[in-house]
């Protein structure tokens, strides 16, 4: 009997079979540092071939929540929160200017938690489930962890965030809420990183950790199979993607791959990897023979990141499908944010906001053509990190109420 899915190392190719949890690739995991990427991150490669003998439909799919596409076999596993299937909206212009080409936007912040990272902690959390584990750890920088907390709360499994000491507190107050253990770290998020690791091995937990997990890359890829569905079953032209380690970007990718795959689509979208000017270790190192590492000083903290630990599955999609990337400041980040509100009514969170800095910057540079479509993923709320935005906001003074005082105000 061939097994619905193996594992598969990102660098050397060798194949896993799926008896035992396993996280990185024992061989090439050897070398690794802490003043680079990780060797040895695993990919998902499903049965690819029984899959089209079986002819199935990507409807077929979508029927069944995309179960065939997934590393978990029992449904009753995932959560019974309705996480996925967000909106995705169209809008015609931008500050009362008639756009020429087709602009989308894919609404995560809709899920349980307010961010994307739903859809990963679902499914790390059905397969914990359904093997057994009942504390599942992180590393986070908020989202990650408060996503983890709130699905753990549903699946009624233990919850153990380990956060950089400086997160934002809208973050560290939906752990709290959500009845996880948290465990503030003195450092970085890679410091929380390692020492949720450390943990794994200590404790015999489930780690969710991005990357470190191949799961998680399976769960972002849904948003790949959705806007597919919501496009009439087509392909964008460009997606807007904001990347700090590389998972999400490769989410994204692996989900149109696994369509492709399946004969579904006849190509891959352009995906446009976004990163902060302040956080750029990613795009700046993409064509570099040797990994060069700069601290990362950014207000979009969710993807602030020293060491993209997703780096090399990213860099292996973006150049394999040719894809781009880009560079956005905080300033840009700053008003795209308060620009996306004012016209579309969706507040994102600064890391979000970055996709939609680097969409803005395209449209600037008449990159984007005529009728195109081109969609941004925007990942989190803006209520998840209201310190970032502070110094845009000017509250006026209280008024003795008075039409004249209103007339005032308002003129």
């Amino acid at each position: 009997m061939h097994p619905k899915f193996i594992y598969e190392c990102n660098d050397c190719g060798k194949q896993f079979d799926t008896c035992k949890t396993i996280y990185l690739c024992a061989t090439c995991s050897k070398e690794n540092n802490d003043s680079s990427p990780p060797k040895g991150v695993l990919r998902i490669v499903y049965n690819f071939s029984k899959i089209l003998k079986e002819n199935i439909l990507f409807r077929t799919f979508k029927k069944n929540n995309f179960l065939d596409l997934l590393p978990i076999n029992d449904k009753d596993n995932l959560p019974k929160l309705k996480i996925g299937q967000t909106p995705l909206y169209k809008f015609n212009q931008l500050n009362k200017e008639k756009l020429a080409f087709n602009f989308y936007l894919k609404d995560d912040s809709q899920n349980p938690t307010f961010s994307f990272k739903d859809r990963a902690s679902a499914v790390v959390s059905a397969y914990a489930k359904g093997k057994g584990f009942d504390t599942i750890v992180t590393a986070s920088t908020g989202n990650a962890g408060s996503s983890l907390a709130g699905i753990c709360a549903s699946q009624n499994q233990k919850a153990i965030i380990m956060v950089p000491e400086k997160a934002p507190l809208a973050k560290l107050t939906q752990i709290i809420m959500y009845g996880a253990t948290i465990v503030p770290v003195k450092g970085t998020y890679d410091d929380a990183f390692d020492l949720s690791i450390k943990a794994t091995k200590e404790f015999g937990w489930y780690n969710r950790n991005t990357a470190y997990n191949p799961l998680t890359i399976e769960g972002k890829k849904t948003v790949s199979f959705e806007i597919f569905d919501q496009l009439n079953e087509s392909t964008p032209d460009r997606i807007f993607v904001p990347v700090g380690d590389g998972v999400i970007i490769s989410g994204v990718y692996k989900g149109f791959e696994d369509l492709l795959n399946l004969k579904i689509i006849d190509k891959i979208p352009t995906i446009v990897a976004v990163q902060s000017e302040g956080s750029d270790n990613l795009t700046r190192n993409m064509h570099n023979t040797s990994f060069e590492v700069k601290s990362s000083d950014t207000i979009a903290d969710s993807i602030s990141v020293d060491i993209p630990r997703n780096f090399y599955m990213a860099q292996k999609f973006i150049q394999k499908y040719e894809g781009e990337f880009i560079t956005v400041s905080d300033e840009e980040i700053l008003e795209a944010s308060s620009m996306l509100s004012r016209n579309t009514g969706i507040f994102a969170e600064p890391a979000a906001a970055t996709a939609f800095a680097g969409m803005l910057s395209y449209k600037n540079n008449h990159k984007l053509d005529k009728e195109s479509k081109n969609v941004v993923l925007l990942t989190g709320s803006g209520l998840k990190d209201l310190n970032s935005v502070q110094s845009m906001l000017n509250i006026p003074e209280a008024i003795k109420p008075t039409i004249d005082n209103l007339k005032k105000l308002i003129q």
